[in-house]
């Protein structure tokens, strides 16, 4: 199983087991009526309840911050590589709102790019055509 999994729902379990504590505590309070008689429903399930509630956010939170190691595609552009450069006309691709270096990974070998021309594009975040 993916440590992912186990985060999510070890961090689900542990939240609810909070949530039962909290409850739980708050039923003890309510059937006191002197202070002295509450705190220790307080100090028994509320308290670490709420610790562990917040606790499971935090596992779940981190359940979804794990990098998954993928194999890159072979035609993807390698992170290392520098931007593409070229002083040709940027160009893009029919129905795009992105203008692109005609040697930029995502167009290059396209035959359906085309030159921006006039149309006001914002520029590829990958090989920046011009500086903004």
């Amino acid at each position: 199983m993916p440590a992912s999994r186990v985060l999510l729902w070890g961090g689900l379990a542990v939240a609810v087991g909070g949530a039962v504590l909290c409850f739980l505590g708050w039923y003890g309070v309510s059937g006191q009526r002197f202070a002295e008689r509450q705190l220790p429903y307080l100090a028994s399930c509320t308290v670490p309840g709420a610790a562990l509630i917040v606790a499971g956010a935090v596992l779940v939170g981190a359940a979804g911050g794990i990098p998954v190691r993928r194999e890159a595609p072979a035609s993807s552009p390698s992170e290392d590589a520098p931007p593409p450069s070229s002083d040709e006309p940027p160009v893009r691709v029919p129905g795009g709102t992105l203008a692109h270096r005609p040697d930029c990974p995502l167009v290059a070998g396209r035959p359906e790019a085309v030159p921006v021309g006039d149309e006001q594009l914002d520029p590829c975040p990958v090989c920046e055509p011009w500086p903004r």
